[in-house]
């Protein structure tokens, strides 16, 4: 039977597992819920999914986690098929259900979210790779300190991915002698691909989200500086420490060079291109274009701005231009492959559409399968950790969003309140509870994407990279019990006590 079983070609096995789902999708018990009687009616269905609609998108997260742990060759040679598999098992199913919204839904987090996702990673990779930051840079902890202040700080005006790019490999290069590196790139992650975003709407993708819904762009800036500023600070204090223990565990650490060739940047051209994309970026928050109409089967139309497309198309040319104008050897020297874009596109590839029931239901309030949950989310405590906690394993973004809406309808208030909520038209206006809870819902989902490798965009990229270079990373669970929970959680404790208790 096993023989038999094996001999039937991978495709066909994968479409009747997931044609067997459908038999206990059970759309009737999703439908008898979806009414004018239960205060839902305009609740697009796919938010009155049930949980366990999650299980692809839980099986793909575990596939990452224990995969390399368990069958780490065949993980390596064909992840890109476990996760089609785990995107398949979710969208037949899910085509098969409702093919209007599973369109809507599939072409919404593709076109709007994925593609542009890998096309910012995609220029900000290839642009970054072109960029040699050359000289004589011994990795003691003083430098690897100094290092990871500059790209907290840098991270903030060119993106945490903009800026993880950039210094991930003199990073490399500067400790390329060292035995013990890989609290170096966990560090890295922790600050400039997570906290350091947190100074303005270019940082991180849910302060850019909170700018186009009227937060004014320096807000960020003065709300946050404070919270950043303490949690970036322990964390460093403690990554000095930690990195001066392993540093002295060395066994041939290099003398100072003293006629060494001095700290200089090769291809800065580059750097032009990486405002370029900056550019685009903020220029598809601020200029308002027609809307490309895409479908409108399902229970709403999905339009795309022409701004975005306008977006993607600098980007892409941006990145163009400088795969056309750095020579070669710059890449060669800064060890660049295309391999750690690959990865991250495929593997993201199957989390994007696994999420799409985690982010409907979520949306859904109320109305949705965590209903339990949202509704007891009040007050900066619950929403740093709630926003937080679904930061570190959905798309921090929506998650942002979700309970930014929720915060605005505690209040009984509109977008159009919020500068003045925010002490920007008149301080009779200001509201200290609305401010607290931005705040606390701001911090939550930019903090808290270091908590996992897929909590933020460049977390993943940057495990890539690291690995690529010899650095044995922990695996997705080890990252979080070794290092995540133990050095962040604490810190995060603090801030909480300090800004929002």
């Amino acid at each position: 039977m096993v023989r038999h079983l094996c001999s039937i070609r991978r495709p066909v096995l994968l479409l009747l597992v997931a044609v067997a789902l459908v038999g206990f999708w059970s759309p009737a018990a999703i439908a008898q819920d979806h009414g004018d009687d239960h205060g839902v009616a305009h609740t697009s269905p796919v938010g009155l999914l049930p949980l366990w609609t999650l299980i692809p998108f839980v099986g793909i997260l575990l596939s990452i986690a224990l995969g390399p742990l368990i069958t780490p060759h065949f993980w390596h040679a064909h992840f890109p098929k476990m996760s089609a598999f785990w995107a398949l098992l979710f969208a037949i199913p899910f085509l098969i259900w409702n093919p209007s919204e599973a369109i809507q839904e599939i072409l919404h987090i593709y076109l709007m979210d994925y593609i542009p996702f890998i096309i910012l990673l995609w220029g900000l990779f290839t642009i970054s790779g072109g960029i040699y930051l050359g000289g004589s840079m011994r990795g003691s902890p003083k430098v690897n300190l100094t290092i990871l202040l500059i790209g907290t700080f840098l991270a903030s005006l060119i993106g945490t991915t903009g800026a993880a790019m950039v210094l991930i490999r003199p990073l490399l290069r500067a400790n390329e002698w060292r035995r013990n590196k890989v609290h170096l790139m966990v560090f890295f992650i922790f600050l400039v691909a997570n906290i350091g975003g947190s100074l303005t709407p270019l940082g991180d993708p849910p302060l850019f989200l909170g700018f186009l819904h009227n937060v004014p762009f320096f807000w960020v800036t003065t709300g946050l500086f404070k919270e950043m500023l303490l949690a970036s600070g322990l964390i460093l204090i403690v990554f000095f420490f930690v990195d001066t223990y392993f540093y002295r565990k060395e066994e041939n650490i290099p003398e100072p060079e003293t006629d060494g060739e001095g700290i200089h940047i090769e291809g800065w051209h580059n750097f032009f291109f990486l405002l370029g994309v900056m550019g685009a970026v903020i220029m598809s928050g601020s200029l308002k274009l027609t809307d490309v109409p895409i479908y409108s089967g399902g229970s709403h139309a999905l339009v795309v701005p022409l701004q975005n497309w306008l977006k993607d198309i600098i980007i892409i040319a941006m990145g163009i231009l400088s795969l056309k104008t750095t020579a070669k050897v710059l890449r060669e020297k800064n060890g660049f492959s295309w391999f750690p874009i690959q990865e991250v596109a495929y593997l993201f590839a199957g989390i994007f559409m696994t999420i799409i029931p985690a982010l409907a239901i979520l949306k859904a309030g109320s109305a949705g399968a965590l209903a339990d949950l949202t509704s007891q989310v009040l007050g900066p405590v619950r929403y740093f950790w709630a926003t937080g906690i679904l930061s570190s394993f959905l798309d921090n973004a929506p998650t942002y969003l979700t309970f930014f809406n929720a915060a605005l309808g505690d209040l009984g208030k509109v977008e159009a309140d919020i500068p003045g909520m925010l002490g920007y038209l008149d301080e009779s206006l200001r509201n200290e509870v609305f401010i607290s809870d931005l705040t606390a819902i701001s911090a939550g989902a930019v903090f808290m994407g270091a908590m996992t490798y897929i909590g933020n965009a460049p977390n993943f990229m940057v495990k890539a990279i690291a690995e690529e270079a010899g650095i044995p990373m922990p695996s997705f669970f080890g990252y979080m019990v070794k290092w995540s929970i133990p050095v962040l959680i604490p810190i995060f404790v603090i801030v909480t006590f300090v800004f929002f208790v």
